[in-house]
């Protein structure tokens, strides 16, 4: 149908709702007349419905057009529109006794026929509306009898809202035939004529009984074990199963909720609680300011870009090193925000010359420095990028932001830095030295370290590396059975960013967020089985491979030397730990830049350990002729690990320097 065909059904209908309506107010009006005289109204009182009925007509029909009755569609008419339509029938009534008796004419006017006539107008009024929509619903459910016949888990305010455009949209796919809770008192219940069948216990019975094609998970405050535990029995029903996404995602969503339906993923049975955050501070704070984000194309600093982006600051300075990731960081930015002023800056956060001409030229007042390598067996082998990166990288961000007086810096570190293991951890541990140490250079500049752990989805992060395996058909890989990290999704921990970046607690401290109970991989590698429709240990192996140089078995996020106090949010807490010396740490700076230089790794690792004493990490000796061997959990003892093919290299715990190193 073309624009010109929709704008066309739309004036007619239209034309047909004002003619419905001019059409009941002398209805109701005569109707009230005849019950008053018992349908034999004299002629006088007939003369007298002639002769006001003009005035009531004009009075009503301005009510329902100034309340906006005439929008409404009929087909989803509720309580709200009930509400509209008494309120414009009790004004307009009111104004004609007004006009009655202004024009002499409430003297003889029986009381009965405009009490009558208020009454009826409300009645005829809604039950003309609750018809056209129990019409069109009966053409939504005809429609529904051949969509998939579906179950939704839940009768909280998600459920109702979808089962409530199941029935209202005509496109709809789903016929729901049955509601399931765990709550008793829900059991044999209505919802908008649908019953609730039984708890989700009873599921693997209900579906077979009731021949359901597709479940539908709609809880938003489940626990994980809840999360877990209901996964597992919808993946025994063998039927399709999805999950209503959180509000978030249904905000950032064009579609309707039932086009938003997904399939479940591993974040949804992590259990993590929403926190209620003072984002309106943020806005204060962001709205109308320039603001720079180094590392824009990466991970954390995409999801950067796109919440800052919604507090509308006057410029958004992408500044990353990748020059095709920033192609289509900026183009997605764009699209969404395309009022926004957006600069794509490809720059190298180490180029001092580079980084000082964009801070000159563009003068942010906020700067959220995500630029870092994080990868911790990646940058073991290349331990000289990793100082060069992301310690004298955040050297010159932080001296450049100074010098063109910008407001406020804030650093994404990690729970790595925390007794650093690996080069990584180290590196982000000496990040953070640097700008704790910002009072004492006379900075007026306020410098926050925001630090959390794994990310769920993040470039690299064991999520996709899994997702990635499956598809393949390959093997699971798993460092250690009892290896655990603390995880949450790249959204949350963006929003818990940008709420430390305005506390007032947090300025020139290092804010920790509340990562909540650590996920062991092995359980969240079965589970991603599971999700998959396979079994573990049958349908899909999991391999140990060992830890790997600098990776613990448990992390950190405070070192034993450290404290935490709260803060007004509840998943933010300040580590009580500041520099003190500035002078030792910038001597240690300098002995680490020779290091660099000379590119002899011994060198630069004791330099590193003279700036973190705490740091205790080993250096693999790299052989070019041995595969790894790891046992295969459910499998045969030898078994060769598919990441490790083709890669030419096995890691052996020593302490001599990297052959070539520098070269």
């Amino acid at each position: 149908m073309t624009k010109e065909q929709l704008l066309d059904v739309g004036r007619h209908r239209r034309g047909v709702v004002i003619a419905a309506n001019i059409a009941m107010v002398p209805l109701a009006f005569w109707i009230a007349f005849a019950l008053r005289f018992d349908f034999a109204v004299p002629p006088h009182e007939q003369h007298r419905f002639l002769i006001t009925v003009p005035y009531l007509m004009a009075l009503r029909l301005i009510a329902l057009q100034r309340l906006g009755l005439f929008r409404a569609y009929w087909q989803h008419v509720g309580a709200r529109d009930l509400v509209g339509l008494g309120t414009a029938v009790t004004l307009s009534s009111v104004l004609f006794v007004c006009v009655l008796f202004f024009t002499q004419q409430l003297q003889g006017m029986p009381r009965s026929v405009l009490i009558l006539d208020w009454v009826l107008s409300i009645y005829l009024g809604g039950g003309i509306r609750f018809a056209v929509r129990f019409i069109w619903e009966g053409r939504v459910r005809a429609r529904a009898r051949v969509g998939k016949r579906t179950f939704v888990i839940g009768t909280g305010t998600s459920a109702e809202f979808l089962l409530r455009q199941a029935q209202h949209d005509l496109d709809c796919e789903l016929d729901i035939v049955g509601l399931l809770d765990d709550d008793p008192t829900t059991h044999r219940r209505l919802l908008h004529g649908v019953p609730v069948l039984g708890a989700t216990d009873q599921i693997a019975q209900l579906v077979k009984q009731y021949r359901a094609e597709l479940i539908v998970i709609s809880l938003q405050q489940a626990s994980k074990e809840q999360m877990r535990a209901l996964v597992d029995r919808c993946a025994q029903t063998g039927v399709e199963y999805k999950i209503v996404p959180s509000m978030s995602e249904l905000l950032r969503g064009r579609g309707q909720l039932i086009g938003q339906l997904r399939d479940v993923r591993i974040e949804d049975l992590l259990g993590r609680q929403p926190v209620e955050l003072d984002l309106e501070s943020v806005s204060r704070s962001i709205s109308g300011k320039v603001v720079l984000i180094t590392g824009a194309a990466g991970s954390i600093g995409r999801e950067l870009v796109r919440q800052v982006a919604a507090y509308r600051p006057s410029r958004l300075v992408l500044v990353e090193q990748a020059e095709s990731a920033l192609y289509f960081a900026h183009l997605d930015i764009c699209r969404a925000h395309p009022t926004l002023e957006v600069v794509p800056v490809i720059a190298d956060v180490t180029d001092r010359a580079r980084i000082d001409h964009v801070f000159a030229t563009y003068e942010p007042a906020y700067v959220f420095h995500a630029a870092a390598y994080k990868h911790v067996p990646m940058l073991e082998r290349n331990a000289r990028e990793a100082v060069r990166n992301n310690v004298f990288g955040t050297w010159e961000v932080a001296h450049a932001a100074a010098r063109h007086g910008a407001e406020r810096l804030l650093l994404i570190s990690t729970d790595k830095a925390v007794n650093p293991s690996s080069v990584m951890g180290a590196t982000k541990r000496i990040a953070e030295r640097i700008l704790l140490c910002a009072p004492l250079r006379g900075w007026k500049m306020d410098c926050r370290v925001v630090r959390f752990g794994n990310v769920l989805g993040s470039d690299g992060s064991v999520v996709p590396l899994f997702q990635r395996q499956l598809a393949a058909g390959l093997p699971l890989t798993v460092t250690h059975p009892d290896v655990r990290r603390y995880f949450m999704t790249i959204p949350e921990a963006v929003q818990l960013v940008l709420q430390a970046s305005v506390l007032p607690d947090t300025a020139n401290r290092i804010a920790m967020l509340e990562m909540g109970e650590p996920v062991r991989i092995l359980d969240l590698a079965e589970q991603m089985i599971r999700l998959s429709g396979l079994r573990p240990y049958q349908d899909a192996k999991i391999v140990f491979t060992g830890l790997r140089p600098g990776e613990k078995l448990d992390e950190e996020l405070m070192a034993d030397v450290e404290a935490t106090v709260p803060t007004p949010v509840e998943k933010i807490r300040v580590v009580q730990r500041g520099e003190t010396d500035r002078e030792a740490l910038e001597e240690g700076l300098a002995r680490l830049a020779v290091a660099i230089d000379r590119g002899v790794e011994a060198d630069l690792l004791a330099e590193i350990r003279a700036i973190v004493p705490e740091y205790t990490g080993k250096r693999p000796v790299y052989s070019d002729v041995e595969l790894p061997m790891r046992r295969v959990a459910g499998g045969p003892a030898d078994t060769l690990d598919p990441l490790a093919v083709g890669s030419g290299v096995r890691a052996t715990e020593d302490t001599h320097e990297v052959a070539g190193f520098g070269r």
